[in-house]
């Protein structure tokens, strides 16, 4: 096998046809599906169970406010597409402007969050107060934890990228930290469903 062909070939395929990499990140989004799936529950399980402190018949939610951090949240999605294309046709400028701009909308949308759990806080409803409080916290904080583990590895393929570190043949990386992205995007859905849209047993 030439030179050429070596570096084309597809390295360390598995019998599915996808990278050993590729079948890990996916083995781990599934476990993840679980976690989340057992956060979710307990939300809806406990959600209506305090006997003190704000509760969601009591706690209003900003749902407009909301809707447009998940909006937003949402929107980057769009952005990591745009971003693995870029590399896949050897775009290493729009790469990089489409990394970015999605790091920046997850910033966002965090910053959102921070603000929403301040005004709880200020309302009366931490971690601590109830069982919903606790429960609510859990569940959003652990995704706004994903989500910022997410813009660091965004910035670091932006660095890679500056540094030279990523050529067009390791779109792969590029590809899986979308793998990922997405993922804590649909989370997302889910969870504004459960927690904001639905409404809450008596």
């Amino acid at each position: 096998m030439s030179v050429a062909q070596a570096h084309a070939a597809p390295a360390h395929d598995t019998s599915t046809g996808l990278s050993h990499a590729k079948v890990a990140v996916w083995t781990f989004l599934a476990s993840e599906c679980l976690l989340f799936g057992a956060l979710i529950s307990t939300f809806l399980l406990y959600r209506s169970r305090s006997l003190s402190g704000p509760t969601p018949s009591r706690h209003t939610y900003d749902i407009v406010y909301t809707s447009v951090s998940s909006f937003i949240l949402l929107m980057s999605s769009l952005t990591m597409v745009l971003a693995l294309a870029a590399i896949q046709r050897g775009d290493h400028q729009k790469l990089r402007v489409w990394l970015m701009a999605t790091a920046l909308l997850g910033m966002c949308f965090i910053s959102g969050q921070v603000y929403e759990f301040t005004r709880f806080v200020q309302d009366g409803l931490t971690i601590k107060t109830n069982v919903f409080g606790s429960s609510f916290f859990l569940l959003t904080g652990f995704h706004g934890l994903h989500v910022t583990v997410g813009i660091l590895m965004l910035l670091s393929l932006y660095l890679m990228s500056l540094d030279g570190r990523l050529p067009s043949n390791r779109a792969e990386t590029v590809e899986l930290v979308g793998l990922y992205w997405h993922f804590v995007d649909i989370v997302w859905i889910v969870i504004f469903t459960v927690v904001y849209l639905i409404p809450a047993g008596k």
